[in-house]
């Protein structure tokens, strides 16, 4: 890739509070993963612990408390992160495969909703050094192609052959090898998985031990056969191998899969099972809804729009073309048609507490509700869009309508989005909104809040740690990830001007990747700083800051993986073509803004090698 030269001249007279603050948040993440380390990991890189694992469950759960690490080195994080991060990454797999969960290094199989999870770590680890990935990648995304010996995708139908698929091929069932007690009270909140099995009306009849096995039985009978949207998230495996050397048969399953999903719509909204024999309804009397993690149960909106969203992001990537995010634009229109505005009730809303700790106080606010579950009564489980959807969405066309959608939000979801605010979950993620405010215009203050409540994270898991360094409690698989020092989210929409990953599996996509020319390696040097100051569909401007003694010279591209190549810089009042990508001279202590013009998808997208392909 071809490069244009541009040097910084503006003295760093007075340092910015958001560079400064900035370069706190690595150094303080940089001490926090190590100190993860000492705490709860094995010389191998494996995690400390020897309790249970049940059934076909926990592979996402040991891999995700590393899930933004390689993130955090992309970014800019500590030369020797790279190499922790593949040591724990083989410490993990070893570990899983001695458990009986992996054959070949890749899960047994599982739904896609903790296969993704899992899988982040692999994306970004690909993301930082593709080639020592690569053969690992072209395998796991070939047990998913229509021609792989193990038969998880029936290429005729364009569907998996069962929700849960991976290395040894679709696995019927849901493993529920015991009943489905009313004693599992954390599923409580989330009703029947089957509304229609015979003599069971509520939750108090699971209490029977009878109808509690008859309920399992149906589930792995009905919920655990055919296809379902989660797998869409399989694409990001597939487009994660495109992303090489552009192999046909990956592009090809992408958009097929993703068009084979977008058919299967009533009224705009993705149905939710798809039988053994190819039809909707197959498996549920006829109903487009019933599915397993679907419409009604347990998630909803959440785990049918997410992966909608997912495989269309990557149909986008494979193709360079923007109609597959028809699919999940309309279902986020079609599901806004059934909004309210109102309270959210504590009985009804499953993700509430998740939305207290988003909003304090403001979740007894009169809100813009939508439904996240339907079922034979009709639409149930009011609560707001979240908002990562619509971000992504817009971020991913940059269109005029999907801006509208934001516009709308902005003003009608019944909360402030300009507010920073203080709460963190797993998925590191949930701050779009004030992010998104200050890059449209408005906001200003939002660089120094966001990175302010990011040093807090990093403190208070820094503290979580210090008073809890053992090993996990009991069998507590979902210990490590509350205590995952490393929070890469604003860091992302600073520095690389993108909204953080899809939790569910998504690719980590980016408006921005730096590159530190001088030491070869991805990321800011140290010492160095960026803001992504505005975004829209052709221009990105940045400021970046160099707070050293050292002169820094820098490799900026267009898109994560080159695609969104750059073709016009104005800086220093000074306008002048750029030829692909751009070499940024930073001498000690100098600052230089750029706004950047860019062309949408003028280059395929591929794995960059190391810093300076």
């Amino acid at each position: 890739m071809s490069a244009t030269t541009v040097t910084a001249t503006t003295p760093v007279v007075q340092p910015p509070r958001w560079a400064l603050l900035q370069r706190e948040l690595f150094a303080l993440m940089d001490e926090g993963w190590r100190r993860f380390e000492q705490l709860y990991c094995a010389p191998d890189g494996s995690l400390v612990y020897a309790g249970r694992t049940f059934g076909r469950d926990g592979v996402d759960d040991f891999y995700e408390p590393f899930f933004n690490w390689p993130m955090l080195y992309l970014l800019g994080g500590a030369d020797d992160l790279l190499d922790a991060c593949k040591r724990h990454w083989h410490g993990v797999t070893a570990q899983l495969t001695d458990r009986g969960l992996l054959t070949n290094e890749f899960e047994d199989g599982y739904d896609w909703f903790h296969q993704g999870e899992s899988l982040l770590f692999f994306y970004t680890l690909c993301a930082a050094d593709p080639e020592y990935f690569r053969s690992r990648a072209l395998r796991f995304a070939d047990l998913f192609l229509p021609d792989s010996p193990v038969h998880n995708y029936d290429g005729q139908r364009r569907m998996m052959r069962a929700p849960h698929v991976g290395a040894i091929g679709p696995r019927p069932g849901l493993g529920e090898d015991r009943p489905f007690s009313a004693a599992n009270t954390g599923m409580r909140k989330y009703g029947l998985p089957l509304r229609d099995v015979r003599g069971i009306l509520d939750w108090a009849d699971l209490a029977q031990p009878l109808l509690a096995q008859r309920m399992a039985d149906a589930m792995n009978e009905r919920l655990g056969v055919g296809d379902v949207p989660l797998n869409l998230a399989s694409t990001s495996l597939v487009t994660n191998a495109w992303l090489y050397d552009h192999d046909l048969r990956y592009s090809t399953f992408v958009k097929s899969y993703v068009d084979a999903w977008s058919e299967r719509t009533v009224d705009g909204l993705l149905a939710d099972n798809v039988g053994p024999g190819g039809a909707v309804g197959e498996m549920h009397g006829g109903r487009w809804y019933g599915g397993h993690y679907g419409w009604t149960w347990p998630h909803g909106l959440y785990s049918v729009l997410a992966p909608a969203l997912i495989g269309a992001a990557n149909a986008v990537v494979v193709s360079g073309k923007d109609a597959p995010l028809s699919l999940p634009r309309t279902m986020i229109r079609k599901i806004l048609d059934h909004a309210r505005r109102a309270a959210m009730d504590a009985g009804d809303a499953t993700f509430f507490d998740h939305w207290r700790d988003r909003l304090g106080d403001g979740v007894d606010e009169h809100l813009l509700l939508v439904p996240y579950r339907r079922d034979d009564s009709g639409w149930f489980d009011f609560q707001p869009l979240p908002p990562a959807y619509p971000t992504w969405l817009w971020w991913l066309t940059r269109s005029a309508e999907d801006r509208s959608l934001i516009d709308y939000l902005v003003a009608d979801s019944g909360y402030d989005w300009e507010t920073v605010r203080d709460f963190r979950e797993k998925e590191e993620a949930g701050h779009e909104p004030p992010w998104l405010t200050y890059l449209l215009g408005d906001n200003p203050d939002w660089p120094e809040e966001a990175l302010e409540m990011a040093l807090r994270q990093v403190r208070h898991q820094l503290r979580l740690m210090e008073e809890h360094p053992t090993p996990p409690p009991d069998d507590d698989i979902h210990w490590w990830q509350g205590l995952n020092p490393v929070v890469t989210e604003v860091l992302t929409q600073l520095v690389a001007g993108a909204p953080q990953m899809l939790y569910n599996g998504g690719l980590p996509y980016t408006q921005l990747r730096w590159d530190d020319h001088l030491r070869d390696r991805p990321g800011l040097p140290d010492g160095v700083a960026a803001l992504v100051e505005h975004l829209d569909g052709s221009t990105v401007t940045v400021q970046v800051v160099n707070l050293g003694a050292m002169q820094q010279l820098l490799r900026l591209t267009g898109g994560g993986y080159g695609e969104h190549p750059f073709t016009e810089l104005s800086a220093d009042g000074v306008t002048v073509p750029v030829d692909e990508s751009l070499l940024v001279d930073l001498p000690p202590r100098t600052r230089i803004r750029m706004r950047l013009r860019f062309k949408r998808f003028g280059r395929r997208p591929r794995h960059q090698t190391r810093g300076l392909q």
